[in-house]
């Protein structure tokens, strides 16, 4: 054979060797191309069954507890030493987390409680058969036996009729001009009004208080004998809202003077001409001071521009972009909240619960820390930050660094690294003044009033409707926070405010109602006001 046959020959070779790759390639990448497009199938599959899982969660079960189980906080505390690299630590951080959870147990009540001493006592004698029959001369007493129970009696309301005598001089001049003398009425939070103090301040305690809507309060009226209409309800209520809106102007301006405020929001159905439309009940928070609602139509910059209105401070908040523009001049300082972050990370726990669990062994031994922290000053508190809560801080988003790379997108665990990562410098914040608080809680546990009232009534009337409403529960709340009682509160409020300096309007704020109470004036006008002394409960 020559060399040109063998030179052919080698060439024919390789082409066929060429091709036989070329085949197998195209094979390889059609194999692969199958393998990627059932990855996105399967992954297409698992979003759409973890979102029916979640709503199905939430249907049946409710919203869970963002606490591990009891048999899982050995577990938990062994990764958070794995987690920290260090066999020492994870010991002493085991022991100081049990001695955390040991102090906060909550006892469990055993015996019977005794019954309150301010409440009217009525004593009733039970006495045996045999003395009933042969009489008390026939028995020596020689002591008793005693016990207490509870009983209610029907509640009752009252019509008070006002007579007013009229009065002439006896030594008056004959044919002179002749003087009557009559009393001015007592004066009412709605002059010429159907109800007094007491009775508008049992409404607005029942309606947003108590959660009652307006046909419910309608029966419950009925059934203790008056009928009394829901748009009369309502009519009072819309005057009061003027009436009180002093005190609440003056709460909001001395909370934009806070040091920090903590914000949240939720939505609320408004009735409308066909279908209802969305509106939105904001909180602000000023911590031992104030809570604060406020209504708007809708949920944006412009909204929160008017709540927050010349602010400056630290602003606890969610991620929310509505608050964004707030931190652009520096005035407002964002501070992001843990509880926040934590909750995307037991997302995950049903899907890569190990990787989750590390997460949350971190963030949950910062919350532990915070509870042993909460009655110290603000000083030592950041001191106290400094030493043990920023190197969990650190290893945190150093594991979410590292954990980034591997976690499949869209899941859970994706989406709450990613909000961490977004997030770091807000949520670092509370490291940088004793004051801040690790999370948001406060807002967001105020907010549940507005959820559970909103479970009962389904939707509001109006956006005026709204506004009422943010209003009297801005006080009522404000009210829980001082542990006062807030009918006797809003009935002395609805008392004195006729007469009141504008300009005072801050000391009847729950924040100042204890100092306030006790001025002798405050006394004296409420000891004359004739209706307050007809509602005095026996503790008053």
């Amino acid at each position: 054979m020559g060399e040109h046959d063998a030179a052919t020959q080698v060439e024919a070779h390789a082409l066929a060797r060429l091709a036989l790759l070329r085949s197998e390639n195209e094979q390889l990448s059609a194999a692969n191309t199958e393998l990627a497009q059932e990855r996105d199938r399967y992954h297409a599959l698992y979003l759409k069954l973890l979102e029916h899982c979640e709503r199905l969660a939430h249907g049946l079960l409710g919203r869970k507890a963002e606490r591990f189980p009891s048999d899982q906080a050995q577990l938990t505390l062994q990764l958070l030493g794995l987690v920290l690299r260090g066999a020492e630590g994870a010991e002493s951080l085991s022991l100081e987390a049990k001695q955390l959870v040991r102090a906060h147990e909550r006892a469990k009540p055993t015996g019977r409680q005794p019954l309150p001493e301010h409440l009217p006592r009525v004593e009733i004698e039970v006495l045996p058969e045999e003395v009933k029959r042969e009489g008390l001369d026939a028995f020596e007493r020689i002591g008793e036996e005693t016990s207490e129970l509870i009983e209610r009696r029907p509640a009752s309301l009252v019509v008070v009729r006002t007579i007013r005598p009229k009065f002439v001089r006896r030594d008056r001049e004959r044919g002179g001009e002749t003087r009557v003398h009559i009393a001015e009425l007592p004066e009412l939070p709605i002059e010429r009004g159907l109800a007094g103090p007491g009775m508008l301040a049992d409404t607005i305690v029942r309606r947003w208080q108590d959660h009652l809507p307006l046909h419910r309060l309608e029966r419950i009226y009925a059934r203790e004998g008056l009928e009394l209409a829901r748009q009369t309800i309502c009519g009072w209520h819309l005057e009061l809202r003027e009436l009180v809106a002093p005190v609440v102007d003056a709460m909001w301006t001395d909370a934009r003077a806070a040091p920090y405020l903590c914000t949240d929001a939720t939505g609320v159905k408004v009735q409308a001409k066909g279908a209802c439309r969305n509106g939105h009940f904001f909180v602000v928070v000023a911590p031992e001071r104030s809570v604060l609602f406020a209504y708007s139509s809708r949920h944006d910059g412009a909204a929160v521009d008017r709540l927050l209105a010349g602010y400056q401070g630290y602003l606890v908040a969610d991620a929310h972009s509505v608050y964004d523009h707030l931190y652009l001049g520096g005035q407002v300082v964002e501070v992001g909240c843990w509880a926040h972050c934590r909750r995307y990370f037991f997302k995950a726990l049903e899907t890569e619960p190990e990787r989750a669990r590390e997460a949350l062994a971190l963030i949950q031994q910062l919350f532990l820390i915070e509870r042993e922290l909460k009655e110290l000053a603000s000083r030592k508190r950041k001191l106290a930050r400094s030493e043990r809560s920023k190197p969990l801080v650190d290893a945190f988003f150093d594991w979410c660094e590292r954990a980034a790379d591997d976690a499949l997108d869209d899941t859970p665990l994706a989406k709450g690294i990613g909000y961490a990562r977004n997030q770091r410098q807000a949520l670092e914040r509370f490291l940088e003044d004793g004051r801040l608080p690790i999370h948001n809680n406060a807002s967001e546990g105020q907010l549940r009033r507005q959820a559970v009232g909103r479970n009962n009534w389904t939707f509001l009337g109006s956006d005026e409707g709204g506004e009422t409403n943010a209003t009297f529960v801005s006080l009522l709340a404000s009210c829980q926070m001082h542990a006062i009682e807030p009918w006797s509160y809003l009935r002395d409020l609805l008392s004195l405010l006729p007469r009141w300096p504008r300009r005072r309007a801050l000391e009847l704020a729950p924040l100042s109602w204890g100092q306030t109470l006790q001025r002798a004036d405050v006394q004296q006008r409420l000891a004359a006001d004739p209706y307050r002394q007809l509602t005095l409960g026996p503790s008053e």
